[in-house]
């Protein structure tokens, strides 16, 4: 697993700033030809640290309501299917799991609708409650400081250095720090599909 360097977190910078960018326009700027860009745009999906490339839409301007936070206090065993069905539906914008087993989103949407939402996408004997707090103001942050690419092992949970090796498993990207750990993983994840 190669570290990241200077150009790709110059490229990862632009990306960032504009999401449109033209390959020949970022090649320009870090010194480097637009294959080799499209090139390590590639590398950056297949290793995870871009995942899609997106909007940032004002849904105010689109939805009637306003700009409401919700935390959802969910029964045990609920996350990931209420975090799914959060994430479909049609005012919500960010939705985040919380290790306290509840779920928070970002939604525009009015006040007094929430409820009724809820009860339309999550059966509502999942949920112990909910707190909706109005939004003043929110700032999305998608900039790249000079960081290492150090993900930690999908295995034993160390750091995954240069040594390490990353595998797209059904379309997630997992790293290892080592081809033991890559194994054990695949083994173990291989036995509960099948006993799935």
């Amino acid at each position: 697993m190669r570290e990241l360097d200077d150009t790709d977190l110059d490229i990862l910078r632009l990306l960032a700033a504009d999401a449109r960018r033209p390959y020949s326009e970022i090649a320009d700027q870090v010194g480097v030809s637009p294959p080799t860009v499209s090139d390590r745009v590639d590398r950056l999906e297949s290793l995870g640290v871009i995942e899609r490339f997106t909007l940032d839409i004002d849904r105010s301007k689109l939805h009637d309501g306003v700009a409401v936070l919700v935390d959802v206090e969910l029964r045990p065993g609920n996350v990931a299917d209420v975090k799914r069905r959060l994430a479909e539906a049609d005012p919500i914008e960010h939705v985040f799991a919380t290790a306290d087993a509840g779920v928070v989103v970002k939604a525009t949407i009015r006040p007094d609708e929430v409820g009724a939402l809820l009860a339309d996408v999550v059966d509502t004997d999942r949920v112990r409650g909910y707190d909706v707090r109005l939004l003043a103001d929110s700032e999305w942050s998608p900039e790249v400081d000079a960081a290492e690419f150090a993900p930690d092992c999908d295995e034993c949970g160390t750091t995954v250095t240069t040594e390490g090796e990353s595998v797209r498993i059904d379309d997630r990207v997992h790293h290892f720090c080592s081809s033991s750990c890559r194994h054990n993983f695949e083994e173990r994840y291989r036995s509960m599909t099948e006993s799935a």
